[in-house]
């Protein structure tokens, strides 16, 4: 079980500075994205640098939803900086790319696919010690500043995959409630939709004793290892957090107990989902992402189409988990009465009907696009969606229930149109 070094509370960024000093930084590379760049985040880590005298290199060139040649770009200006200390303040876009620069900085001999998950990269074990990383996150989603992931765009194969490594987990994570009350309405939705996935994924996930073969040698066992016990106390911890403050977070922006507690949320289910892994919202949403046509959200300020994460996400989660819920039905019944629904006469063999119908009705409370056809996906993309979703074998494998070709066809059908 890894979990990260995480400190929370009002105004803890001011103690980077310090921080860093501890750590006898010399040189420290900090990365953000250009939005970030000029918001209140950004500001109090330049402010406590200034203060503490770090000296550091700013990379404001991280993109939104990044793709291997972003990451590419801020390896080598990694490389280039020889810096000893890393801080990532964003969203998991940045925390993301700033994990993969410190990596490939540390082993600047490999290859870029070296690292990369099979079946598409060579899913090579991380044997070179890395640099420290603090992360600071600004969205209350991707509980990237607690896990050994970085996901990307594979923009040749038009497929998201990533890195997965306890290796490159983040030192420390600074989690700072403040920092959200700048997020807009719909950054707030889709990243608490990450946040709702990540905890039903890692608790209805394959259970760890029911994986195998196991690894020849430790370093090879996965980061992502299946549900187990101290990772569900993570998951539905996170899920009764998602259930009583998501709606009031997108809401009203100045809720600052919703925003505050979303903000922890998002660590929380990191920390579950970092260890058992997530499964088909995930596998499915890389394609969706990677796919993206002409769809442009509200709320996001980017010069290209693009899917947020949390939105790829969960659109396909009422088929999802209707499919999966075969095994563990309590499970997925327990789930859905985290989210509201009454079970009292409930028949275990409806939970899969119950938990997508939960869920239908917390999307359309909140507004989100009617399936996958509202983001411009027709059926006749089911077949490229299927081969997107094929190559996500590090999490297709986690799903409770294994799934063919046609099964994944059918889930996609099912997404298009959710009310």
């Amino acid at each position: 079980m890894a979990i990260a070094n995480i400190r929370y509370g009002e105004g803890v960024t001011k103690e980077i500075g310090m921080d860093l000093q501890n750590l006898g930084a010399r040189r420290v590379c900090l990365m953000t994205d250009k939005n970030l760049s000029q918001l209140p985040p950004v500001n109090a880590v330049l402010n406590s640098l200034a203060k503490y005298g770090i000296n550091f290199q700013m990379y404001d060139n991280v993109r939104v939803e990044p793709t291997d040649q972003s990451f590419m770009d801020a390896i080598n200006f990694a490389k280039k900086g020889e810096f000893d200390a890393y801080v990532a303040v964003g969203g998991g876009s940045v925390m993301d790319t700033c994990k993969a620069a410190n990596l490939y900085a540390s082993s600047p001999t490999s290859e870029f696919l070296d690292f990369v998950n099979a079946p598409i990269g060579k899913g090579k074990p991380v044997t070179v010690p890395l640099k420290p990383l603090i992360a600071v996150p600004t969205t209350s989603g991707t509980g990237s500043e607690t896990t050994g992931v970085a996901i990307f765009d594979f923009k040749e194969l038009k497929v998201k995959t990533g890195i997965a490594s306890r290796a490159i987990k983040p030192t420390l994570g600074l989690i700072d409630p403040l920092h959200t009350l700048s997020m807009p309405e719909r950054i707030v939705a889709n990243s608490g939709f990450d946040v709702l996935c990540h905890a039903l994924e890692s608790y209805t996930a394959l259970p760890y004793n029911m994986r195998s073969p196991c690894p020849s040698n430790p370093i090879n066992r996965p980061a992502y290892q299946g549900s187990n016990p101290i990772s569900d106390v993570w998951a539905l911890h996170a899920l009764r957090i998602v259930a009583k403050y998501l709606k009031r977070a997108i809401k009203s922006p100045e809720d600052r107990e919703a925003r505050a507690n979303m903000h922890l949320a998002s660590a929380f289910a990191g920390i579950g989902f970092g260890n058992a892994g997530v499964h088909l919202c995930h596998g499915m949403s890389y394609p969706i992402s990677g796919l993206v046509k002409t769809y442009k959200p509200k709320d996001y300020n980017v010069d290209h189409s693009l899917v947020p994460h949390g939105l790829s996400v969960v659109l396909t989660s009422p088929a999802v988990f209707a499919f999966t819920a075969q095994i563990h039905p309590e499970r997925h019944l327990e789930a859905a009465e985290i989210l509201g629904a009454d079970i009292r006469t409930a028949r275990i063999k409806d939970a899969g009907f119950i938990l997508a119908d939960t869920l239908r009705k917390f999307l359309f409370d909140l507004n989100v696009d009617d399936g996958l056809a509202a983001i411009g996906y027709s059926k006749a993309d089911i077949p490229a969606l299927v081969k997107g979703t094929l190559p996500q074998e590090r999490v297709t494998k986690l799903s409770p229930r294994p799934q063919t070709e046609e099964d994944l066809s059918a889930l996609f059908e099912a997404s298009m149109k959710l009310y």
